[in-house]
């Protein structure tokens, strides 16, 4: 095979079938070989905000891998509360439970920040599965990494103070979407964290305080990545580590938790 059958293509420099640019980390990174069998069966797709891919025990119909954007996997209790437990953007893919054959999950998967990106049929993906070794062992990677980056959410939801959770949130959508700003609202942060707005309030006006974001008309923007990587808890750590080959904390920056700058 050749050499460039292991090298990592560009964004941009792969495409589906019907010309559109790829960005998606793991279409990005399967063997040439083993994306021309995946390719025919990418189909292109905008994913505006509030999106709805899958719904609880409703059927696994596609898996999606989003270009741009970030899904919010959430889970919804009977008196109807809502909490995020996990994060999808280009560097991995939605509808985690089909490649193990599975057809229905329990957890509602909504577009949170809208971008783009491809959605594959789930039969045809698992007949792309039979002949493409690399993909299998990186989407069922992929899905380990992404069951340990929940299991991590849920202990901080539970044991961390609201500004080190906020803060913690806000660098890891930053790494999905690697822009500093995205438009997002207190009501919708309140359900992704299991709080109530007057708290997410409360830990956006410390963080504007500190200079360490800024938000307006529904719009966050990060102001200092040093300051609040300082201002999270530890679990950002433990959930950024280069895990994917390229961890998503940029180069020469440090990490040190519960430490939130002053001023």
């Amino acid at each position: 095979m050749a050499k460039k059958d292991f090298q990592t293509a560009r964004a941009g420099e792969r495409t589906n079938s019907a010309g559109k640019p790829v960005s998606n980390r793991v279409l990005l990174s399967v063997s040439d070989n083993e994306y021309r069998f995946i390719r025919p069966h990418l189909e292109f797709l905008g994913m505006p905000h509030q999106l709805s891919l899958y719904e609880p025990n409703g059927p696994l119909e596609y898996v999606y891998f989003p270009n741009a954007g970030m899904v919010s996997l959430v889970i919804e209790t009977e008196d109807g509360r809502t909490v995020e437990v996990g994060e999808v953007g280009k560097e991995g893919f939605a509808g985690i439970p089909a490649v193990s054959g599975m057809r229905k999950s329990q957890v509602r998967e909504i577009v949170q920040i809208a971008g783009d990106g491809f959605r594959v049929k789930v039969d045809a993906l698992q007949r792309v599965l039979r002949s493409s070794p690399q993909l299998l062992q990186m989407l069922t990677r992929y899905a380990v990494i992404h069951w340990l980056q929940m299991a991590q959410t849920a202990a901080c939801n539970r044991l961390h103070k609201i500004e080190q959770r906020f803060a913690r949130w806000l660098l890891i959508t930053q790494d999905r979407v690697d822009s500093p700003a995205f438009f997002i609202t207190h009501d919708f942060l309140a359900t992704m964290l299991g709080t109530d707005r007057p708290t997410v309030s409360l830990a956006a006006g410390m963080l504007a305080k500190k200079g360490v974001i800024k938000w307006t008309r529904g719009e966050v923007r990060i102001l200092s990545r040093a300051k609040l990587a300082k201002c999270a808890c530890e679990c950002y750590g433990a959930m950024r580590e280069d895990r994917y080959g390229d961890g998503p904390l940029r180069q020469g920056e440090a990490f040190k938790p519960s430490a939130c700058a002053e001023g």
